[in-house]
């Protein structure tokens, strides 16, 4: 069970990962080893999955960001299991949801410009044998950035 000052440390580290044992212990009012002990033992139990940089697309030159929705022709395990290893190997493709409805996925992508994101399109999704049809949807702006996780 997560307690309070459990739930203060996960919303402290996700609004900055690099808070030391220290400065976790002055948060929370525990001593620096206390703090320490809450986060190893947060990480072992998968509360705390990892710890990322997180990047500026528009500095590394990604200028076009779209969610693009594919929806599959047939529906097999093999057929899923094609697709997954498809995209996972796409680094333009950053993440990817199944859903409900009428569309079967939805790919977040990132591209140097409107051409690369052509290309995903038309020379990657659209000649895999269980795709039938894609839509794409180009970000204009983000209003909010990925944010933390409510806690």
């Amino acid at each position: 069970m997560l307690d309070e000052t459990d739930l203060r440390l996960l919303s402290a580290l996700q609004k900055n990962a690099h808070l030391t044992a220290q400065e976790l212990g002055e948060l929370l009012n525990l001593s620096a080893s206390q703090a320490g002990r809450r986060r190893q033992r947060l990480e072992a139990e998968g509360y705390i999955e990892s710890y990322i940089a997180r990047l500026n697309p528009t500095r590394l030159g990604l200028s076009v960001q779209a969610f693009v929705q594919v929806h599959l022709s047939t529906h097999g395990p093999e057929q899923s299991k094609g697709f997954a290893t498809l995209i996972d190997t796409r680094p333009e493709i950053v993440s990817a949801w199944t859903l409900t409805g009428d569309a079967d996925y939805l790919l977040r992508a990132y591209c140097d410009d409107l051409s690369a994101l052509n290309r995903l399109i038309h020379e990657v999704l659209l000649p895999h044998p269980t795709v039938s049809r894609v839509q794409s949807q180009i970000v204009m702006d983000q209003l909010k950035r990925d944010a933390p996780l409510p806690t």
